[in-house]
């Protein structure tokens, strides 16, 4: 079994799709990891983890490479394999089109980062990884299926 892709791979996916912000970069990459644990039981990352940022689930390395900069689209040749592919697709059909700040304020109501974050004020700096045990608990909670 394939141990994940590259977390910066699977932001180049929806880079692929539009140019958008840093912050909403992280939002749909974070999206893909905590649906693929859901959905699939498993990590689609391999280098990565998810932090509980003040404004939502952040990727250090992400954040490393683009910084708070709007990002312009990428045309890069990716290969996924197909339950990768179609989760891509799920969380872009899903989330695509929202702003940056609406993925952040719907992340806000969700389990996984508030779980991470409990012990932080609202605008304290915490570094604590989002579970991916809450990841796949709370995502599976609110799947409907196909």
């Amino acid at each position: 079994m394939d141990t994940g892709y590259a977390v910066e791979d699977i932001a180049d996916w929806f880079l692929n799709k539009e140019s958008m912000s840093d912050k909403k970069l992280q939002k749909l990459t974070y999206y893909a990891v905590a649906w693929g644990w859901a959905l699939l039981n498993r990590s689609i990352i391999k280098n990565d983890e998810f932090q509980a940022w003040v404004h939502g689930p952040v990727s250090p390395k992400l954040y490393a490479k683009y910084g708070w900069n709007p990002i312009l689209i990428q045309n890069r040749q990716l290969t996924f394999d197909n339950q990768v592919n179609d989760l891509l697709e799920s969380v872009w059909y899903t989330y695509g089109n929202k702003t940056a700040n609406e993925l952040e304020a719907l992340m806000h109501t969700e389990t996984p980062w508030q779980n991470a974050r409990r012990d932080f004020k609202p605008n304290e700096n915490s570094s604590v990884v989002i579970s991916t045990k809450d990841m796949r608990e709370f995502y599976l909670s609110i799947y409907s299926g196909d």
